[in-house]
């Protein structure tokens, strides 16, 4: 019947909006899937965990785990709090290859990257585009 995607912090999904405005009108059971994403979820706390919804027409569901967003990594990988606010000419942080290397090995599944050098310049590129340095 629908796909939705939701962006919740994990083990934290609660029946108010955003899970409520979005799920609600689907008529699916909003506790139901709360508890089981927070199930699914508690041991990454702290982190944000994308969820691809399937809905049935029968209002029965199923859910998809993705990995967290490079950005919320990249930021905690820095110590930061957000982004820069004009990424071109401000700095706010820096992280190393390493760094980047181990985004992107977790972010391996999401990634549509054929070594891990390429996998490593697309974290790269989003640590740019957030006013991050990357060192070697």
């Amino acid at each position: 019947m629908a796909v939705v995607k939701l962006q919740l912090a994990a083990g934290q999904a609660t029946p108010a909006p955003p899970v409520g405005t979005a799920l609600g009108p689907h008529g699916i059971n909003i506790g139901s899937f709360c508890k089981q994403y927070n199930d699914a979820t508690k041991d990454k706390a702290g982190m944000v965990v994308p969820v691809i919804l399937t809905i049935f027409a029968d209002r029965s569901f199923s859910f998809v785990l993705k990995t967290p967003p490079a950005s919320v990594m990249l930021k905690k990988a820095a110590g930061l709090a957000k982004g820069a606010n004009n990424p071109g000419t401000e700095t706010v942080g820096s992280v190393t290859r390493a760094q980047c290397l181990e985004i992107a090995k977790t972010k391996v599944e999401d990634l549509q990257s054929a070594s891990d050098e390429a996998a490593i310049n697309i974290i790269a590129g989003t640590a740019r585009s957030m006013g991050i340095t990357v060192e070697d």
